[in-house]
């Protein structure tokens, strides 16, 4: 019986880690989907809180080190410059890191469907109207990136604590009003990303050694699975903003939004 609880904890977790991989990067909102999975399919235990969601998170932040590691070699060599990328992604970390340590609590107690379907449907009006203008404008790139722009998409970074909002997502949709084309848009996002997540995972280190006895086979599984997805997505979903834009996952938010309509109108 025991054994067959911890294979079924794996298996959970390994499925948990193939979503955060994909959905960390797309911007569908990964914490949306580590909360819904679970409530669909009534998972209990570790795999439904957000110790194992940071824990996730960490998988993905090591594919954003692998991969980016080029780009944040050269960035840490340019410290010293005063118009260096790397001074932006620092000014534009702060609000996310304030939220977070501020919003803490409220963020481990409002994990609601009711919750995540609202947002779901909120940014993707956003990507929709974003989208819309696009071509109206000359787009830049991330080295034409200025302060009030870093800091601008670093508030947008901090809504992102918020259930279904997707930080990927709004962070996108900020650098394009900002005028930057989409696959620079994410590149920026993604760096962006990686202080807070690094961040975020190093706080909730001391939470989850505080639980006492944990499944670390589970955790390790989780990240690795994480990891590694997370790492081909973030390469092809560059590729694929060169060419397409962000409608199919606008009308991809909407239709998860109306499942958990459904599915709560459905359990009442």
């Amino acid at each position: 019986m025991f054994e067959a609880i911890i294979l079924g904890s794996m298996f959970e977790a390994i499925i948990l880690g193939i979503l955060q991989g994909l959905t960390e990067f797309i911007p569908v909102s990964s914490s949306a989907h580590l909360i819904l999975i679970p409530w669909f399919f009534n998972w209990q235990g570790i795999v439904n809180s957000l110790s194992f969601n940071v824990a996730l998170h960490f998988g993905t932040l090591l594919a954003l080190l692998l991969y980016f590691r080029t780009d944040w070699i050269e960035l840490i060599k340019s410290v010293q410059q005063k118009d260096s990328i790397l001074w932006k992604i620092v000014i534009g970390s702060f609000p996310a890191a304030f939220a977070g340590i501020l919003l803490h609590d409220w963020i481990e107690n409002n994990r609601s469907p009711v919750l995540i379907a609202f947002t779901l449907c909120l940014v993707s009006v956003f990507m929709i109207l974003a989208e819309r203008n696009y071509h109206k404008i000359e787009r830049t790139g991330m080295d034409k990136i200025n302060v009030k722009t870093a800091l601008l998409i670093g508030i947008a970074q901090a809504f992102a604590l918020i259930p279904g909002v997707s930080r990927s997502g709004i962070t996108i949709v900020a650098g394009l009003t900002r005028g930057m084309n989409r696959a620079e848009a994410a590149r920026f996002s993604f760096l962006l990303g990686t202080p807070i997540v690094a961040g975020a995972s190093l706080l909730e280190v001391n939470n989850i050694m505080n639980k006492g006895h944990l499944d670390f086979d589970i955790f390790i599984a989780g990240i690795t699975v994480s990891a590694c997805v997370g790492y081909i997505v973030i390469k092809y979903l560059i590729v694929f903003l060169q060419k397409y834009s962000l409608r199919p996952f606008a009308y991809y938010r909407f239709l998860l939004a109306f499942v958990i309509i459904i599915s709560l109108w459905i359990s009442k």
